[in-house]
């Protein structure tokens, strides 16, 4: 298993990300690797980088992780790829339910496994001077760590104002 740590601390950052890539089209994955851990950093958070086997393998992953209480949130990234069988529809239908089925738990998912028809749309989605949709999952994690933070405080009757 391929493991890959930022060089900020968890101290020095308002959150700890886990980026879970599935490497099945290493090369994409990269790209969307790109975008998600430049948008962390500018957003001053630490990341660590896991590869799991494959994009089903993802919510498994993510699940194991939040056991550890050592994320604030997680970045799902993958490319699923249709081929001549009903297999593309199982892995990207089952991989995004497994990660809403987490977020309805209440975890901080940015979900950027693509699923697309072939490569040039893949590739179109992946790369960070086009779509940047690793970087879109980046954020979207962030942004619900900072909701998640701002209805702990509202329900600890707080004063807070909203400014996501």
């Amino acid at each position: 298993m391929k493991t890959e740590k930022s060089k900020a601390t968890v101290e020095q950052t308002r959150a700890h990300i886990l980026i879970l890539e599935a490497r099945f089209y290493g090369d994409i994955c990269d790209e969307l690797c790109r975008g998600a851990i430049a948008h962390i950093e500018k957003a001053g958070a630490s990341w660590e980088r896991i590869a799991v086997p494959g994009a089903l393998e993802i919510p498994g992953a993510i699940a194991v992780a939040h056991e550890t209480g050592l994320y604030h949130g997680y970045v799902a990234l993958g490319c699923v790829l249709r081929g001549e069988t009903t297999h593309y529809d199982i892995v990207a239908n089952e991989s995004s339910r497994g990660i809403m089925d987490l977020t309805l738990e209440g975890l901080c998912i940015g979900n950027g496994i693509l699923t697309c028809e072939n490569d040039a749309q893949a590739w179109a989605r992946a790369r960070v001077d086009e779509m940047d949709k690793g970087g879109g999952a980046a954020e979207a994690a962030l942004h619900m760590i900072r909701f998640s933070r701002l209805m702990s405080r509202k329900a600890a009757g707080l004063d807070v104002k909203a400014s996501l």
